[in-house]
């Protein structure tokens, strides 16, 4: 943009990384769009179509989880090498087929076990009514939701490298954990957008379609994506004085060409820091995620397609818009504390992973109210997302631009590999809760089960902090790599 004052042209600096932002912003809301249809699904409408239990539930979650873990090492990978567009199109268009193939499973089922395969969703949940034998329903439905989970884990792998890296590009990095907390608010709007758009789908015309409205979303942004990205100094709507203040810190002095393998990686604690914090907490946000509708389901009888059931999972995720604060506060604490950026993001991540001592109060007082455990679990929720903006731009902080899809990749996977543990555990825990009534501090039954999960919960991010900055205590960031 320019202005001209007495026969001077003087340029202003263009803002194009907002839109980029927004595109990453975008991508993210339709990739927890995506994977929430499942967790608001599954117990009202699915659960009673195919006969399954929390632990049926629990182990399908769970291998999504490891899937995702083990699809993260190699997306972070795939992404530094075919770039930020080409492997953001690869991501999404995969993921994409990933969600509308569950909306088949009923007809496969249908089709393997009673041979009528030319039906319909509704022909195909009649005769899996008639055939008598459930043990056979359950073993290939979950079988089959099982692939096409593996499917939507493998391209929703890539997003957050992609989305990572894109940002590396666009960003300065005192900007960087504004842009990511921005960006991964899609993810709290996805999951604000489905308990009430998902569950009404599911109700007017099938589960089967929730899965394939939803899935149809990832094509339509892939053809916008495809139009508005280039790199920053390949793109004509960024002019000189906005490339300048993204690369304000310096550009990399080698050749973005040039790759780096996992070993050499593994050499640095800081990949190590990244990694065990991404372990020991990712796993929260995905059970609450996976299991809070059915938390309300099972503890207050409240259904994922009741209003109120819809009202209570919009408002806790409304709540953890909180989260917004994480990506702001670092800049603060750099331009105003004058801090680096390494101290001031640990500085904003102990803040917030002290929102997750809440958890401990969301099973003992839910007596009063169910809003109570919303509320806690909302904020625990803003908690975790402020966290992990901020552990995310740990990565571009202290890696060179080349590396940071492959760093961002190792931790990824293990914090799937954490993600697996807990939702398997807790599908475990709350059927042997369940079916032995068991009794834990004055709870019993499946609020027992819970009430474990969340003290878990509560302590996880405290945990991961202190060993982060047991492993890297001071700002250093990586140079010979």
């Amino acid at each position: 943009m320019n202005k001209t004052l007495n026969n001077v042209t003087i340029s202003k600096k263009t803002n194009y990384r907002w839109v980029i932002c927004s595109m990453l912003f975008f991508a993210t809301t339709i990739n927890y769009l995506d994977r929430q249809v499942l967790s608001l699904t599954w117990k009202d409408f699915i659960a009673p179509e195919f006969h399954w239990t929390n632990t049926h539930y629990g182990t399908i979650t769970a291998l999504f989880s490891i899937f995702y873990a083990i699809s993260m090492l190699f997306a972070g990978k795939f992404i530094d090498k075919m770039g930020t567009k080409k492997g953001y199109l690869w991501a999404i268009g995969i993921w994409s087929v990933g969600a509308c193939l569950h909306a088949f499973c009923g007809i496969l089922t249908s089709g393997i076990t009673t041979g009528q395969w030319l039906v319909g969703f509704a022909g195909a949940r009649e005769a899996i009514e008639m055939f008598g034998d459930t043990t056979v329903i359950v073993s290939v439905s979950v079988t089959l939701f099982i692939i096409a989970r593996m499917i939507l884990a493998l391209g929703e792998a890539g997003n957050y490298p992609a989305a990572i890296k894109t940002t590396a590009e666009y960003f300065p990095k005192k900007d960087r954990a504004l842009a990511t907390s921005l960006f991964d608010c899609g993810s709290v709007v996805g999951a604000l957008a489905a308990p009430v758009t998902i569950p009404a789908i599911a109700e007017h015309w099938g589960w089967e379609m929730a899965f394939l409205l939803i899935g149809a979303l990832g094509f339509i942004w892939m053809g916008v994506w495809m139009v508005v990205y280039k790199k920053p100094h390949l793109n004509s709507r960024v002019n000189s004085i906005e490339l300048s203040y993204i690369n304000q810190d310096g550009q990399d002095t080698k050749k973005e060409e040039e790759k780096v393998s996992y070993l050499q990686c593994l050499k640095y604690k800081q990949t190590w820091a990244f990694a065990l914090g991404k372990f020991l907490t990712d796993g929260v946000w995905f059970f609450f995620l996976f299991w809070t509708p059915a938390y309300l389901s099972a503890v207050y009888d409240i259904k994922s397609s009741d209003p109120k059931g819809q009202l209570a999972i919009f408002m806790l995720y409304l709540i953890s818009l909180i989260s917004i604060v994480g990506g702001w506060l670092p800049s603060y604490f750099v331009d105003k504390k004058k801090m680096n950026p390494y101290d001031g993001r640990m500085k904003t991540m102990l803040i917030f992973a002290s929102f997750l001592l809440v958890a401990l109060l969301a099973q003992p007082l839910g007596h009063y109210s169910y809003w109570l455990p919303i509320i806690f679990i909302g904020i625990s929720m803003a908690g975790h997302q402020a966290w992990s903006a901020n552990i995310f731009t740990t990565v571009s902080d202290m890696f060179p631009k080349k590396a940071i899809g492959t760093i961002i990749g190792i931790g990824g996977m293990a914090g799937g590999i954490g993600a697996f543990i807990i939702n398997k555990s807790s599908g475990v825990l709350f059927d042997y809760a369940d079916q032995t009534q068991m009794t834990f501090m004055g709870f019993k039954g499946e609020e027992a089960g819970y009430f474990i999960i969340f003290s878990i919960c509560a302590f996880s991010h405290l945990i991961g902090w202190a060993v982060m900055k047991s492993l890297v205590p001071k700002y250093k960031p990586i140079t010979d790599l």
